[in-house]
């Protein structure tokens, strides 16, 4: 509906996270910071062509998402990028909330992913919501698609 490109972070895990999720093993740390670098690389190549991009991804945790921001910098130093060649990305999180059983629900009817269902709790234990000061806006998965839609519409066009 933007006109912007969109990628499936989901599209980007190694062979061997895709294995330990379809096994029923939650990835950790160590799994997902590589994955997160190489979609830091993609968004970061977007911006340099200055197109604009979404991206569908389980940033579950703070530091997850700094890496996306930042990249691999995000993890070798706590300060915040300098401006410059390498400045951080201007990135808008959209956090997708809702209850752990209507989003069970939506996994049931999933079919052909390599994610069982049975990961969810996991997801929920990990997750850390955003909060100050990152750039986000918390959205209701129990709206209705349309209304998800402009809601988010609306903070893009807010800057």
């Amino acid at each position: 509906q933007l006109g912007w490109k969109f990628y499936d972070a989901d599209d980007y895990h190694s062979p061997e996270n895709k294995r330990k999720m379809a096994e029923g093993i939650p990835l950790n740390d160590e799994d997902r910071i590589p994955w997160l670098c190489a979609l830091h690389d993609i968004l970061r190549r977007e911006d340099t062509s200055r197109q604009d991009a979404i991206l569908a991804c389980s940033a579950l945790k703070k530091m997850y998402r700094q890496v996306l921001v930042s990249g691999a910098s995000a993890i070798e130093s706590n300060r915040p990028e300098q401006a410059g060649e390498n400045a951080a990305l201007k990135i808008l999180f959209v956090h997708l909330d809702g209850p752990m059983d209507i989003i069970a629900g939506r996994l049931e009817k999933r079919r052909g992913h390599f994610m069982p269902p049975e990961l969810l709790k996991s997801q929920f234990d990990t997750l850390e919501p955003p909060s100050a000061p990152e750039n986000f806006i918390t959205v209701s998965i129990e709206k209705s698609l349309p209304e998800i839609v402009l809601e988010i519409e609306r903070a893009i066009s807010q800057g």
